[in-house]
């Protein structure tokens, strides 16, 4: 099954685009928790943490060099919380591997 974030991907669905690369694209959260909340996600669909894979190591380390320039872009850089949820128990809502990126700054 297709999630929403690869519907975003494919420009199937609008979202607020703040940043992409060719793995990685960065939206507003359409429920913020926070002044700013972003989600970082990986182009490739990735179910949870749980379904990473060994070649998916370098995947998920740009994941944080894309929090930290979208952070430093933003003038936040000493104030915000990265966190997963993992699962729909742990809180994920749609099964896209996705990093939050929160700060009130």
């Amino acid at each position: 099954m297709t999630s929403i974030f690869t519907k975003i991907i494919n420009r199937e669905i609008p979202s607020e685009i703040v940043y992409e690369t060719n793995d990685i694209i960065v939206i507003k959260d359409i429920n913020p928790k926070a002044k700013i909340h972003l989600l970082i996600i990986p182009k490739k669909e990735i179910e949870t943490i749980d379904h990473l894979e060994e070649d998916d190591r370098d995947l998920i380390a740009n994941m944080f060099f894309v929090a930290k320039k979208v952070s430093s872009d933003l003038w936040i850089t000493w104030w915000y919380k990265l966190h997963f949820n993992v699962w729909k128990a742990g809180w994920q809502e749609v099964m896209h591997l996705h990093l939050h990126l929160l700060s009130n700054m």
